[in-house]
């Protein structure tokens, strides 16, 4: 036999599940709990009250322990499975502290004792009920924070991120050149785009530039363009970058990866706002505004002799330095907000957050990939879980198992390049060497890969022997 309750009409009601075998106990609670603000339901057959869990998804569960057929502690674990943010008590007559601590263990709210306490199960729902709408009103605070602390579509509200928002006002409408400087995935671009729309001409042209991509002589062209004939295959005019962007800005994103000879050429146009195409003896006057970015120490290359000392300066004349997420956890409660509710709508889904054990585990992961790694996180998250909850299981493997505790005091006494090259070899061992994989799950590109492996002298072979035994993914058999 199973039975409902009348419906309640207000979509933010809550619905509550009974599932006991005896129908007096459902008569019992379910006179105790009809109230105002609950939608219940009911069942006396242990073997569908999965299916309507499922299909109704309660965000609360009254469960008897001891029922034909199905345990009551095996439908507990697979609700807490299938939903992590449901509360879930226990019902029971014959109550065990073994027993208590293990449902508690198993995701358990509560372990009630029968016969039930009519005055306890009302105080016990009552609670109930005013901690969902704490948790509702947090989301309702957690959505304004984000609205209020986000800068040109930057999120923060650390200390170090409101002095580069202080920054960026600042310089916006006076600057020429400028250095955006700071690790993989810390948000240069859009750092970049936030000075474009502050300054005195935000409709103009944003070009965008990669400095890795190309080799020495497609980067000139790229660049600078080249006349009919300049070369084979130049069957027409074509204008470069800068003369593309006139007026406007140009990004020039991993400014280190730039030759010399192109730095060189560039220092030029810094310096005398003119350009010369490729086979052409013609001037052409360019009016931009740069904006340089690299995640490498470029005074460490202008003391090796791979960067050029005078174009470092003309750049750095202004500099706005990203801090690494590890730096700002202040900002990752709003970031996984952000991400959450973004991912949500982009996928059609209704996530409402991260059960408490995901958030735990995410906010003690070192993010060496930054704000792009814990964005790719977010986006696969919101991809797997099939619930309106994201829990461990919708993470990717390699944030499923915590830090040891030895990994984590070994990491505090270790160089942080060292640092990042474990992380960064555990993952590649985890997708069995996989580069465009590790790139995803560490936010990176899939050069910057390569780039890291060629500096660290590191062959695909060797990989594995280089991880500490600690760091390396476990077997599977």
């Amino acid at each position: 036999m199973t039975t409902r309750i009348e419906p309640a009409t207000d979509k933010n009601v809550l619905k509550l599940l009974v599932v006991d075998d005896s129908p007096e106990s459902l008569r019992l609670i379910t006179d105790t709990v009809r109230e105002e603000g609950l939608e219940v339901f009911t069942t006396n057959d242990p073997g569908t009250a999965l299916a309507m869990f499922y299909h109704i998804r309660p965000r609360i569960v009254l469960l008897d322990l001891v029922m034909p057929k199905i345990n009551g502690m095996q439908l507990l674990e697979e609700m807490v499975a299938a939903d992590p943010g449901v509360d879930i008590l226990l019902m029971t007559a014959h109550y065990s502290t073994d027993s208590a601590v293990e449902a508690i263990q198993k995701g358990a709210s509560d372990y009630l004792t029968k016969p039930i306490s009519i005055p306890k199960l009302r105080v016990r729902i009552q609670a109930l009920r005013a901690e969902a709408e704490r948790r509702r009103q947090t989301l309702r605070l957690d959505d304004q924070l984000v609205d209020m602390y986000q800068f040109e579509g930057i999120i923060g509200r650390s200390p170090l991120m409101l002095e580069v928002f202080a920054k960026i006002r600042q310089v916006a409408a006076h600057f020429r050149n400028l250095l955006v400087s700071g690790p993989t995935g810390t948000g240069k671009e859009l750092v970049a785009h936030a000075l474009h729309n502050l300054s005195p001409a935000p409709n103009s042209v944003f070009a965008v530039c990669n400095c890795s991509g190309f080799v020495d002589t497609l980067l000139e062209t790229e660049l600078f363009g080249y006349v009919r004939g300049a070369f084979t295959g130049a069957t027409h005019d074509k204008e470069g970058l800068f003369e593309y962007a006139n007026g406007g800005t140009v990004f020039l994103d991993e400014i280190g990866e730039l030759p010399l000879s192109g730095q060189a050429k560039l220092l030029r146009v810094l310096q005398q706002r003119q350009v010369q195409r490729v086979g052409s003896p013609k001037i052409h006057d360019v009016d931009v505004r740069v904006i340089a970015a690299t995640n490498r120490d470029l005074l460490a290359m202008v003391r090796e002799g791979s960067f050029r000392d005078d174009l470092y300066y003309r750049l750095a004349a202004v500099e706005i330095a990203l801090p690494r997420l590890a730096e700002r956890r202040e900002d990752l409660a709003l970031l996984l907000r952000y991400f959450v509710k973004k991912f949500a709508v982009e996928y059609g889904k209704p996530i409402s957050g991260l059960s408490r054990r995901a958030q735990v585990r995410l906010a003690t992961y070192p993010w060496y990939g930054n704000v792009r790694e814990l964005e790719n996180v977010i986006q696969n998250a919101c991809m797997m879980t099939e619930t309106n909850v994201i829990d461990i299981k919708d993470l990717p493997e390699v944030l499923r198992s915590p830090l040891s505790a030895t990994s984590m005091t070994d990491d505090l006494m270790t160089p942080l390049d060292e640092v990042m090259k474990r992380h960064v070899l555990r993952v590649l061992t985890e997708v069995q060497g996989n580069k465009t994989r590790a790139a995803k799950v560490l936010g990176i590109g899939r050069a910057t890969i390569y780039e890291l492996l060629a500096r660290w002298n590191l062959e695909q072979g060797a990989m594995k022997a280089t991880v500490p035994t600690h760091l390396t993914a476990p077997q599977r058999s």
